[in-house]
């Protein structure tokens, strides 16, 4: 049985990439590959809401995952907000939604919306559900981002 586990983190920093970068530190994902996935639970996972990962394998390896960013620019918003839901069936399987912007009461609207559809297109019996939104106050000189992502498993190697 694998693991899913949930993470977050707010940073800002003077560039886009390098507020996205800190905020991936917080999280303690920032030394991998990271590579998207499009948001399905595997039956047999578990998920864990953690907030910051535990070392999930050597620096540079890959890692899946499903991720809700928000990045805003110096002097453009008030906030960065970022938000992850999922819903599951009884056996495990289930859907994850992601949305993001710069109000978090918004966010988790979308969430919710997103989660709803999702359950529509399919013929399962949904019984468990979570959310995770963050956000962060923006920075009027810097770069602001937030993410909240849900990591599948350890890492892998890119070669």
């Amino acid at each position: 049985m694998g693991v899913i586990r949930v993470v977050w983190g707010t940073a800002t920093e003077p560039t886009a990439m390098a507020s996205y970068d800190a905020a991936l530190a917080e999280a303690n994902i920032h030394n991998y590959n990271l590579v998207s996935v499009s948001s399905v639970v595997p039956a047999d996972a578990t998920i864990e809401v953690v907030g910051e990962a535990p070392s999930l394998g050597p620096a540079g390896e890959r890692l899946t995952v499903v991720e809700g960013r928000a990045t805003v620019a110096p002097g453009t918003a008030e906030r960065a907000a970022a938000g992850l839901g999922w819903s599951r069936e009884p056996d495990g399987s289930g859907i994850f939604y992601e949305s993001s912007g710069t109000d978090p009461e918004r966010v988790r609207e979308r969430v919710d919306e997103g989660l709803v559809a999702g359950q529509r297109l399919r013929e399962w019996e949904f019984v468990d559900e979570g959310r995770q939104v963050v956000a962060a106050e923006a920075d009027p000189d810097a770069y602001t981002t937030a993410l909240v992502l849900a990591v599948y498993g350890e890492s892998t190697p890119l070669l």
